[in-house]
């Protein structure tokens, strides 16, 4: 069935990404993030990887979606290709940087995005909440939190990543309501960053509802979902793994798409793609490298939730 053509706030048109030059599997977050692969040869990705964001960056631009495309020389910084963790944007004019938990990631935090954002889009405030990171406070944006736009609700899984305090402030500020659960996966870690449980769509919502460990909590939140009319799409723990659960709807130029990897794709049942191509369209991005360090497109992917400036270029 062919996407659906009106325009919904939880699906933004515009997106920033960042193609590495430097690229490598991050050993500083290993410990907690389950979805690395720690050893991966001797060989240089950093080739792969700037391959992988080109193509990806290009097939958006051809459904129609904004791409902002920044380079990454910096080979401090790691996982700069997953740009989405230190800021965020926010209708109204805002936007959001937040407190890494590895000193590394920290690294990823750039000024020229930022000021690109002003030049191009009605900024009317820049909130950091880096200044948390001395007291061991983290939340690592859109990483730590599948944001609802529609419902304003903040779904958070704890972890080292994500403090409650820091999510109380967010959403306090932001006017979201905290959605804080425990995840796990079958081996009984937490599940380092919500983005790779769950995506919330304008019309369904993916969710790894077996990792959710509180029962009542489970319900609740599918409840939730169901209440404002969203179809909930259960994920198994082995297509998590494949991160089916790490995709973003986007507004192109003929409709609404939910970008996701060849990956994820490939794991999904064929009903599960019949649920979802009745209000999207799926495209499938070939990122094999990047998701060895742990994420997959969501990560990737940076949504602008900003009005373009009448001035803008």
């Amino acid at each position: 069935m062919a996407a659906r053509t009106e325009c919904s706030v939880q699906a933004p048109s515009a997106v920033v990404m960042v193609r590495p030059h430097r690229f490598t599997v991050n050993t500083e977050t290993a410990a907690d993030n389950r979805f690395q692969i720690s050893h991966v040869g001797a060989g240089d990705l950093s080739p792969l990887a700037y391959a992988e964001i080109t193509r990806a960056a290009a097939l958006l631009r051809e459904q129609g979606i904004v791409v902002h495309l920044f380079e990454s020389e910096d080979s401090d910084a790691p996982d700069s290709v997953f740009p989405n963790n230190w800021f965020s944007t926010h209708a109204g004019g805002y936007v959001a940087i937040y407190p890494m938990k590895a000193l590394s990631r920290r690294r990823e935090r750039r000024s020229d995005i930022i000021d690109m954002l002003k030049s191009r889009y009605r900024v009317q405030e820049v909130i950091d909440y880096s200044g948390l990171e001395p007291d061991g406070l983290f939340l690592e944006g859109t990483g730590s939190m599948v944001l609802d736009h529609i419902d304003r609700v903040a779904y958070a899984v704890r972890s080292e990543r994500t403090d409650p305090i820091a999510l109380e402030r967010f959403c306090a500020q932001f006017s979201f309501e905290p959605m804080l659960f425990s995840a796990k996966d079958p081996r009984g870690f937490d599940i380092y960053h919500t983005n790779v449980l769950m995506c919330v769509a304008t019309d369904f919502a993916m969710i790894g509802l077996d990792m959710i460990t509180d029962s009542g909590r489970r319900r609740e939140i599918v409840h939730r979902f169901e209440r404002v009319g969203r179809r909930v799409i259960g994920l198994t723990n082995a297509q998590i793994e494949k991160f089916a659960g790490n995709a973003i709807e986007l507004l192109g130029g003929n409709g609404r798409i939910l970008a996701l990897s060849t990956t994820a794709l490939l794991a999904l049942t064929t009903e599960q793609i019949d649920i979802i191509g009745e209000s999207v369209r799926l495209l499938p991005l070939a990122i094999p490298t990047v998701e060895l360090a742990g994420g997959s497109v969501r990560c990737t992917i940076a949504g602008v939730h900003l009005t373009p400036r009448a001035d803008a270029q």
